[in-house]
């Protein structure tokens, strides 16, 4: 078993953490709300730190998942971060879903330490995560990708090493994104166009799901787009999307990459977050077609 320490412990850490720990792991656990931390500790186990560089003191693998870019270099070469502890040979595993300029600079700022890095965002939510079936994608070297894969595994269901190139992973996590965003719309307006037509709408998910227009979207968010079930705390926040899909955006700049219909979903939620939304499941968006 490895010494291992978690940073961040919101919806997604403190369950990813709590798998680590029952698998035998030693783990230290950092979060800025010292509470959460203790919480954790009272139902897990382990230890918690005061500081990502005291939560790293020691350790084989460092594990984050914070909010974003500033978050994450915060936690890592900020003040007290956790890149001013880590010993020679250590793997730092980011699960925060961020850009993949983050990644790199992270990756080169490890290196100069001796030390591996793998960016390895996730997807399937908060029910994903407390359910340890995650799904995890990562860039990095065949070697660190090898060394944090059986840690990583006590939490997923599925990891990719998409590719050597730091970053990988992350741009991996926004095409994991730019899929979602349409596949939502296109449920709110089919289930929509379904209502005003005067169907049933579980009778005509019923009917299709099983064909070509199937989707893990329509299989796990039909009920809540029709019966307007937004508010459901093991969903996936629209502030959540939104800052994803400018990532996306962002980086379809730098690339030369069109997202035309990506474009216009970030804007459909920022209605949604106009009418209060901010925390609403992102299946929340058939609420602009009911105005």
């Amino acid at each position: 078993m490895a010494k291992v320490s978690f940073i961040g412990l919101g919806v997604m850490g403190y369950p990813m953490a709590g798998y680590l720990q029952k698998a035998g792991h030693d783990v230290t656990v950092y979060n800025r709300t010292t509470a959460k931390a203790e919480k954790w500790v009272a139902e897990y186990g382990g230890s918690h730190a005061q500081t990502p560089q005291e939560a790293a003191e020691g350790c084989d693998f460092v594990m984050a998942c914070v909010g974003n870019d500033d978050d994450l270099r915060s936690v890592t070469t900020g003040e007290n971060g956790a890149f001013h502890a880590l010993k020679s040979g250590a793997v730092f595993v980011d699960h925060t879903t961020a850009s993949s300029t983050v990644a790199q600079e992270l990756a080169k700022a490890a290196a100069d330490k001796g030390c591996g890095f793998v960016d390895a965002p996730v997807s399937g939510g908060q029910a994903g995560a407390e359910n340890g079936q995650l799904a995890i994608m990562c860039g990095g070297s065949a070697k660190d990708f090898g060394a944090a894969e059986p840690i990583m595994d006590c939490y997923a269901k599925a990891i990719v090493h998409i590719g050597e190139e730091p970053g990988a992973g992350q741009v991996c996590k926004m095409v994991n994104q730019i899929c979602i965003a349409g596949l939502v719309q296109g449920l709110a307006e089919g289930l929509e166009f379904a209502n005003k037509a005067g169907l049933d709408g579980r009778k005509v998910v019923e009917a299709i799901k099983g064909g070509a227009a199937g989707s893990w979207q329509m299989e796990n968010r039909y009920e809540w787009v029709l019966d307007g079930a937004y508010e459901d705390n093991k969903g996936f926040a629209v502030d959540w999307m939104r800052k994803d899909l400018g990532i996306c955006l962002d980086t379809a700049k730098q690339i030369g990459a069109r997202l035309p219909v990506t474009a216009l979903v970030d804007q459909f939620y920022a209605d949604v977050q106009t009418m209060g939304g901010n925390r609403w499941d992102t299946s929340s968006l058939v609420m602009r077609l009911n105005k």
